[in-house]
């Protein structure tokens, strides 16, 4: 991973000073959500792509899918808020408690919302890209994959988290009928 993490702080360099802020800071929690909602924080956490034998890159970044045993699922790195925590700060810190990896957060992608137990849940998303660290197994997360994205849409568990990675490739300005 030595010679992506190098690419992938590259690419954060250029893609993290293009990108706004985001807003997500604690006062930004509430909005429209009631205080029954369950507020969660993720990141389609991804490096550029290998390079080609003719020394270009390819346009297929790869994708982190992190394998959960507790729900034997394979999903994007993302959790819960902390009381008094903002989105960003919350993203970040479920990316390194989940992978390991410090990183730096670009667009903000479309959110999710649906039902779990019966209580509404929002998860707000983020493109990021690492700067380092590195991936241990932990209590949560047993397993992480850097996917091409055809091959993460066809890994994850949820349909609902292929439309991440549809965004995220939007969002590079990557055709999504290409990858």
């Amino acid at each position: 991973m030595g010679d992506r993490l190098t690419a992938a702080r590259d690419a954060a360099r250029t893609y993290g000073s293009r990108t706004g802020s985001g807003g997500g800071g604690a006062g930004a929690r509430r909005g429209r959500v009631g205080r029954s909602t369950i507020l969660a924080a993720g990141a389609v956490l991804w490096v550029p792509g290998p390079v080609a034998k003719d020394g270009r890159r390819r346009k297929k970044p790869r994708i982190a899918l992190v394998h959960r045993p507790k729900y034997d699922d394979w999903s994007l790195p993302k959790g819960k808020l902390e009381p008094g925590e903002g989105w960003r700060a919350a993203v970040l810190r479920e990316v390194r408690e989940e992978t390991g990896l410090d990183c730096v957060l670009g667009d903000e992608l479309p959110a999710q919302h649906y039902r779990v137990n019966g209580r509404p849940k929002e998860v707000r998303y983020w493109a990021a890209v690492p700067t380092g660290g590195g991936f241990a197994p932990n209590r949560e997360v047993d397993r992480l994959e850097w996917l091409a994205p055809r091959k993460a849409r066809a890994r994850l568990t949820h349909p609902r988290d292929r439309e991440l990675v549809d965004a995220l490739l939007a969002a590079l300005g990557t055709d999504v009928r290409r990858v």
